[in-house]
């Protein structure tokens, strides 16, 4: 198991409704196994977004006896551009999710799904044949929606400043929010960093014409999570059991796949269109010298959609970030919080975190 670390130094919504009660789960942080001594707590609440008629998808895990929250144990983690929060952060994989293993470090965890997304509002678009429209949701619609998450928890916490963790996509989201919010952010983590692309397209971008939103199939995922692998590391790195799970939770947070033989999931456009029209043609998205506050990248040596090359060309650019420490993981891929050295990324990230607690 392989790991790489550079560092540098010196450098409102209302709650609208709790959608379901709060519970118990027990995890051990350590084998995943049962431990009746820790209990965390679950809720899920919608709050509106800023454009009228959106609601957006929270949930929150906790340890039940956590009654002090400060902004680097308050952590909000946004998606990337195909998976849901359920089929990623709050997937359970022999016994534990990366969710209810960071909340056993005593964080006030919570994700956000973006609009069109898990159990956040589709945009009418996607009730609609996809072709019928242009690409939905694109970066402005996702950092309106995580400020609408980011006011909800700060309101809820008495915070002036809370944590983000990004994947993929949700990097993208997560840096440029905090490029426009650095008041509100405490410290940024982002997972798989998206930057301008060398050569190419996203492996999410098939080339085609693009319509409001795709239809993800398990063909598709299996395809793309091939890319640059060893059929052979495939199943040792991600069981098929655990593939299975993803691909289950991903399904089910979208009623339309019940509609679907074979049952296929939607994932909105924007993310691809604006590919095309930024990172595809080396033109940024944001810019990453506006963000102040410590900045962790964090990436799996083996990522085919956000190579290393991204990373270490975004570093550099990190100019005026308060610190800012990058991490590489051996033997993984774009999904290692999904394979079997996820625990080396659950710690590294929680250690950031931890460091800003001090």
């Amino acid at each position: 198991m392989k790991l790489l670390r550079m560092l540098t130094g010196n450098i409102a919504p209302a709650l609208l409704s709790l959608l379901l009660f709060a519970g118990c789960a027990q995890t051990d942080i350590r084998l995943g196994q049962a431990d009746t001594t820790v209990s965390l707590v679950t809720e899920d609440f919608l709050v509106p977004a800023t454009t009228p008629g959106y609601q957006i998808h929270i949930r929150n895990k906790r340890p039940a006896s956590l009654v002090t929250f400060q902004p680097g144990n308050t952590i909000l983690f946004v998606h990337g551009a195909t998976t849901p929060p359920e089929a990623g952060f709050d997937l359970k994989l022999d016994g534990i999710s990366w969710m209810e293993w960071m909340a056993q470090q005593g964080n006030d965890v919570y994700f956000v799904s973006v609009r069109g997304y898990g159990r956040s509002t589709r945009p009418p678009e996607m009730d609609q044949p996809a072709q019928n429209n242009p690409p939905v949701v694109r970066l402005a619609q996702a950092t309106s929606d995580v400020n609408a998450a980011v006011d909800f928890i700060r309101k809820r916490r008495s915070l002036e400043r809370i944590s983000l963790l990004g994947h993929s996509w949700g990097t993208t989201i997560m840096a440029a929010y905090t490029a426009q919010n650095n008041a509100k952010v405490h410290r940024v983590a982002l997972f798989a960093p998206q930057w301008l692309r060398a050569q190419g397209r996203s492996p999410t971008d098939d080339g085609g014409s693009l319509g409001a939103y795709r239809i993800v199939t398990e063909d598709s995922v299996r395809k793309r999570r091939a890319i640059g692998q060893d059929p052979k590391q495939m199943e040792s790195r991600m069981p098929a059991r655990w593939f299975d799970a993803y691909m289950e939770a991903a399904l089910a947070s979208d009623p339309w796949s019940t509609t679907q033989h074979p049952r296929a999931f939607r994932a909105p456009n924007g993310v691809v269109q604006d590919g095309r029209e930024y990172q595809n043609v080396g033109k940024p998205i944001y810019n990453p010298a506006d963000i102040k506050v410590p900045t962790l990248l964090i990436l799996a040596e083996q990522d085919a959609d956000t190579p290393l090359y991204m990373a270490q060309t975004l570093f550099p650019l990190l100019s005026n970030a308060a610190s800012k420490k990058m991490v590489v993981i051996g033997d993984g891929t774009h999904v290692v919080l999904t394979e079997k050295n996820r625990m080396q990324l659950f710690r590294e990230i929680e250690l950031f975190f931890e460091e800003g607690r001090k």
